[in-house]
């Protein structure tokens, strides 16, 4: 059977493939427990400083497998929130708790839920011919897969509502200019750009990047006062570990630094 997420470490990256890619990717129940599988290893094994995300074939991710879902089979009605609640909602979570970095290599299309996968990530970059599109309201629903909350944030109430509203294709150099994501790269150029930095996220001082990305991600819902202990209580952390007395004593020696990401 192929597996529908594959898997690979190298060089403190953990690269997750979604490979479904006769269906653009479209999530089923192996596959979200998969990618699940992926995102708990990347939690609990040190080795892991990294992750890149990407999808096989001709699209990053087209949502949920409709198929399995065919209203004309009869049947009860489904319950959506139990799938929200089983699989999509603890995947969200695994990401955005994962204090290391996870970069996103969207690749084609990017629909519904596997866009707000995409970018949940920490930083994405995806191909100028790729498309984000919020495609639940071509068929009744809502945003889901943290959509509804990362929209909002990032873009601010009027897009969020557009995109979601419409479900107009949103392009890749459009999302990078409203700020959805990084940055678009030439198609050909992706994958070698998003290894390249996923590379150099995982070679760098992991622990540190990790309380950066607590830090920012805390930031929406703190005020001033409660950052700015937050801030105090990260760097008390940072400035203990072995990453900065690495980082001062190369910059002393002026030398390239060797971190451990401890």
């Amino acid at each position: 059977m192929t597996e529908t997420v594959l898997a690979a470490l190298a060089d403190g990256v953990l690269t997750l493939t979604l490979n479904r890619p006769d269906k653009l990717n479209a999530f089923n129940e192996e596959m979200h427990l998969a990618l699940r599988a992926g995102f708990q290893r990347a939690h609990d094994d040190a080795g892991v400083r990294a992750v890149l995300l990407t999808g096989a074939g001709r699209g990053f991710c087209a949502g949920q497998d409709l198929g399995d879902r065919d209203p004309r089979n009869g049947g009860p009605a489904p319950d959506l929130g139990h799938t929200l609640e089983t699989f999509y909602n603890p995947t969200l979570r695994l990401i955005r708790s994962l204090e290391k970095p996870v970069v996103c290599a969207v690749n084609g299309v990017a629909a519904g839920a596997g866009a707000n996968i995409a970018i949940a990530c920490d930083i994405v970059l995806a191909g100028k011919s790729a498309r984000f599109i919020q495609a639940f309201a071509r068929i009744g629903l809502v945003p889901d897969a943290g959509g509804s909350w990362s929209l909002a944030r990032i873009l601010g109430e009027p897009r969020a509502k557009a995109l979601a509203l419409t479900a107009e294709p949103l392009g890749a150099e459009k999302a990078a200019e409203w700020g959805l994501i990084w940055k678009a790269v030439e198609d050909e150029a992706l994958m070698d750009e998003a290894l390249a930095l996923a590379r150099s996220l995982a070679a760098g001082p992991t622990l540190g990047l990790g309380l950066t990305k607590r830090l920012i991600q805390a930031a929406a819902v703190n005020s001033l006062d409660q950052q700015l202990d937050q801030e105090r209580d990260c760097q008390r952390e940072a400035g203990r570990s072995t990453d900065y007395a690495e980082g001062v004593t190369a910059f002393l020696e002026k030398r390239k630094p060797e971190f451990r990401g401890q």
